[in-house]
């Protein structure tokens, strides 16, 4: 496992989670003079966006994220997504958070299974970070927020080798290998089957710096080469054009990680009978988690780091329904199987709070049962700081 794959992780699916926003938050926009007090204007979507972005890039936020850790649950990221996602005057049911995480890495799945090659994931991740930059052109100071990750990523990953990256690529296959969740627009592409399982194409162009496939070329010892030979690969391949471009700004030739709903299509998600067919292999939902100290103080260093912005004035904020209807939206809260969804962990700190008073600030409610209090380890000193363990 890469101890240097979660601000990967975290950026590419941030960036996912942008594009379906921003979607949404387009498709269901009412011009200024019409719009009533509980409806959308673009003033809210542009403001939506960039509380968003600017929390997404905090500067402390991102140090905590850069260091070298390990990938922790499905959970625990999770609730990172669900506090920067209310980050802003925007509020997400459960529902409609649970859509909205199955598209963020569904999309990102994708993405990292059709790489090229390993280090082709830093191009996707580049391709987010363009687009991310695409909606806040009108803000400075957040623009240079983002570039500053550009050039943090840069200097962090520019000189990794080959094996580290698919190593990289390894760790995120591994993270998502179970999720395989149908989402409508895949489907009707073509790229992803019933059972929820991509396609992986077999045509488009080959890795830079390889060769179209159909030939064998035998050498000597003295490394000559004495014998050809041509074979039928049964693809459609065609040399890349050139290698994307690693600098900040630049032509990344590959599409990966673009915004596949600039064109405004309706995005469903649907359950395939593989992922209802999970439970024993998703029980860190439900089951105690060896590593539940560890990911809490995680979630506390990170969180830490967050600014939550809450809605000014009486307002409880916009509602944003991912759904087509409020009765969607309801019924798939039903039907979602329990081992799938994700409650999200809230964070209570009653004690100590002089120790760490902006954790204080920040926590809602911790509602964790039967956590043993073991021996000392990394997570006890955000234990030592909370009620009802």
């Amino acid at each position: 496992m890469s101890v240097r794959t979660l601000p990967l992780l975290f950026l590419n699916l941030g960036g996912e989670m942008l594009y379906i926003l921003d979607q949404r938050l387009r498709a269901q926009n009412i011009p200024g003079d019409k719009a009533r007090k509980d409806e959308w204007t673009e003033v809210d979507r542009k403001r939506v966006l960039h509380d968003i972005i600017s929390t997404m890039f905090n500067r402390k936020f991102m140090e905590e994220l850069f260091k070298p850790q390990e990938l922790y649950s499905k959970k625990a990221l999770r609730t990172v997504y669900d506090r920067l996602a209310h980050a802003s005057i925007m509020r997400l049911n459960q529902a409609s958070m649970d859509k909205l995480y199955d598209l963020m890495t569904m999309a990102f799945k994708h993405q990292v299974l059709l790489c090229p090659r390993p280090k082709d994931v830093l191009l996707v991740t580049f391709n987010h970070l363009d687009a991310i930059k695409g909606f806040i052109q009108d803000s400075p100071a957040i623009l240079h927020q983002v570039e500053e990750i550009f050039r943090q990523l840069t200097e962090t990953y520019g000189g990794l080798s080959a094996g580290e990256f698919q190593l990289i690529r390894q760790t995120l296959l591994t993270f998502f290998q179970d999720l395989h969740i149908r989402v409508s627009l895949f489907l009707k592409d073509k790229v992803q089957n019933s059972n929820g399982r991509f396609v992986l194409p077999v045509s488009g162009p080959v890795p830079w710096g390889t060769e179209v496939p159909g030939l064998i070329r035998m050498f000597d010892s003295k490394g000559k080469e004495v014998k050809k030979v041509e074979f039928k690969h049964g693809g459609n391949y065609v040399t890349a054009p050139k290698e994307g471009s690693f600098e900040l700004y630049g032509d990344r030739v590959l599409k990966l990680g673009t915004n596949m709903y600039s064109v405004n299509r309706p995005v469903e998600t649907h359950m395939s009978g593989a992922s209802k067919n999970l439970a024993p292999r998703t029980q860190e939902n439900i089951a105690p988690n060896p590593l539940a100290k560890e990911e809490l103080n995680f979630l506390a260093r990170l969180m830490g780091g967050m600014e939550i912005k809450k809605p000014s004035g009486p307002e409880p904020g916009f509602r944003l329904n991912l759904f087509t209807t409020d009765e969607e939206e309801e019924q798939a809260a039903l039907t979602r199987p329990e081992e799938l969804s994700y409650e999200v962990i809230n964070i209570q700190a009653t004690q100590d709070q002089q120790r760490n008073e902006e954790l204080a600030r920040i926590m809602g409610e911790l509602e964790v049962t039967d956590q043993p209090r073991q021996s000392a380890s990394k997570g006890d000193d955000l234990l030592a700081m909370m009620d009802g363990l």
